[in-house]
């Protein structure tokens, strides 16, 4: 009788053994993937932070560019304010 007993705490015993050691790869392998994650979210950080560089300086290049193109609003825009200074002194 007492095989009997000892033989379903044994089996118990065995049952929870096996689902410890599950439970252990299963939260090495989920250590190893939040480790990835964690890697992946710092190299997007990496890479955001390269294409903000990136499109601040092609930000400039448009400007630039479109500032040699177009250089006629910003005359005019001179001219006009010039006017009203002659204007004035003219009168003084």
């Amino acid at each position: 009788m007492l095989n009997s007993g000892n033989a379903p705490a044994t089996n118990a015993t065995q049952t929870k053994e096996r689902l410890y050691a599950q439970l252990a790869v299963s939260l090495g392998r989920t250590s190893r993937a939040i480790s990835q994650t964690a890697d992946l979210c710092e190299q997007l950080q990496v890479d955001l932070h390269a294409m903000r560089v990136f499109a601040g300086l092609d930000a400039a290049k448009f400007m630039t560019v479109a500032a040699q193109l177009n250089p006629e609003p910003e005359e005019e825009d001179k001219s006009v304010d010039v006017d009203p200074k002659n204007e004035k002194e003219q009168k003084s």
